[in-house]
């Protein structure tokens, strides 16, 4: 009798061994970190995830008011990180196509083996003359994501039509063999697979030559430049997103700088020739280390920095007209006059600015991390508003000649501590 308990015993747990490793895998095939971006197609939508266990096919199914009647079929690539670990992932990218114009869809991910919860998006309207509604920020991380509750409260009452996320995630994707970046893809999942998750690297992605940053994303032109780089239109915009960090992790390939440099030439004399106004008179780009700031925490403001970002650009930007730059980096929110070679045109502080040229510079890096708040210096003659906050960037495109943007802090229950609204007319450019 003893030795037939022991036998029974040995199965049951035996079953539950089997049991335990059968849902583990089931477990292994589960999308997860499921996020949005956009192409410079309004048909177009790409749906990037994760599973643990290659899945073998990489699906997803949308339609309309949960009638799930079109199929879309791309593939996965594998993704070991770089620690010790080798923590090995699967990273599924499929492009929806054919997609009708201003009509919101519903859609899941995944392949037989499971499933995806519902998610809904809404394509964008066809045309340019329409007024696009963005957050911006930067600087957000697994730990202490200060803003993420507002974000996902606003992202469903739909107030918005996409995010730029200006650099620096998660403290970082690697941490833990690459499982923060997995948790930090989780958490934002709550806004990035409803609405379009649009990226620049920072230099907190810089480990194993910004892989992590590399695979997870899925940004326009991601084939050729690997996330690093690229442009994208939304409405009366082109927005050019780019790399800060091909200037200071040189051990990765000079060759980057050159690479960067002669596509945003390129991209920018497009973007800025007679007819691309006209359509697209707005040139807004995006990076993490910021050309001005006055913070005096950490060296990124001293001159081997800031200048070192400044010398890269801002000819550039001056040359073509871009219009705004959003940066990150500093943990607060600056927002400066228009700026050329330190130099504020045309008027005084109790007067608008006007100059053609001149980009309004503005950082926004203060969504919440793990790391202190940048400490402010002295305000300097080139600042126009500057807040400690954790917080985010409203961005409202209104139309051809009209930019309004609000700063929204979340240490004030979501009051809005600066308003501006950027306008461009025929003599150049003035705020109200």
């Amino acid at each position: 009798m003893a030795q037939l308990n022991l036998t029974m015993a040995c199965s049951v747990v035996w079953a539950i061994m089997l049991s335990v490793v059968s849902v583990k895998a089931i477990l292994e095939i589960q999308p997860e970190q499921i996020h949005i971006s956009s192409t410079n197609d309004i048909t177009e939508m790409v749906v990037t995830w994760s599973t643990f266990n290659n899945t073998n096919t990489s699906v997803v199914q949308f339609g309309f008011h949960g009638n799930l009647s079109y199929s879309a079929v791309g593939s996965s690539t594998k993704f070991v990180d770089g620690g010790p670990e080798k923590h090995t992932q699967y990273i599924h990218r499929v492009k929806m196509t054919s997609l009708k114009p201003n009509l919101t869809y519903t859609y899941h991910c995944g392949s037989p083996g499971g499933w995806s919860p519902l998610f809904t998006f809404r394509t964008f309207p066809e045309g340019t003359k329409w007024s696009p509604h963005l957050v911006v920020y930067g600087d957000m991380g697994n730990e202490n994501p200060q803003s993420l509750g507002r974000l996902q409260e606003e992202v469903q009452q739909g107030m918005y039509d996409a995010i730029l996320h200006v650099g620096d995630f998660a403290y970082d994707f690697d941490f833990d063999n690459a499982r923060v970046g997995d948790s930090f893809m989780n958490q934002i999942e709550s806004v990035a697979a409803y609405l379009p998750y649009m990226t620049c690297p920072g230099n907190h992605e810089e480990a194993y030559n910004f892989s992590n940053y590399k695979n997870r994303f899925t940004m326009p032109n991601y084939e050729k430049t690997q996330n690093l780089w690229y442009s994208w239109n939304i409405g009366p915009t082109h927005i050019i997103s780019l790399s800060t960090e091909v200037y200071f992790f040189f051990n990765y390939g000079l060759h980057q700088i050159k690479n960067q440099l002669e596509w945003l030439i390129a991209d920018l004399e497009e973007a800025n020739s007679p007819e691309a106004r006209k359509q697209r008179p707005w040139i807004i780009t995006v990076g993490h280390r910021p050309p001005y700031c006055s913070d005096t925490l950490t060296r990124q403001c001293e001159l081997l920095y800031s200048e070192t970002v400044r010398g890269a650009f801002e000819d550039i930007f001056y040359k073509y007209g871009v219009d705004l730059s959003f940066w990150g980096h500093e943990h607060n929110y600056e927002r400066f006059w228009p700026l050329y070679n330190y130099t504020v045109h045309n008027g005084s502080t109790s007067e608008p600015y006007t100059n053609p040229t001149s980009p309004v510079h503005i950082i926004t890096g203060s969504a919440g991390c793990r790391e202190a708040h940048s400490r402010f210096g002295p305000m300097r003659y080139y600042d126009a508003f500057r807040s400690s906050d954790y917080g985010y960037t409203r961005l409202q495109i209104i139309n051809d000649t009209h930019i309004n943007m609000q700063q929204v802090s979340d240490d004030q229950d979501g009051k809005i501590v600066d308003k501006v609204t950027l306008v461009k007319t025929k003599h150049g450019m003035r705020w109200n």
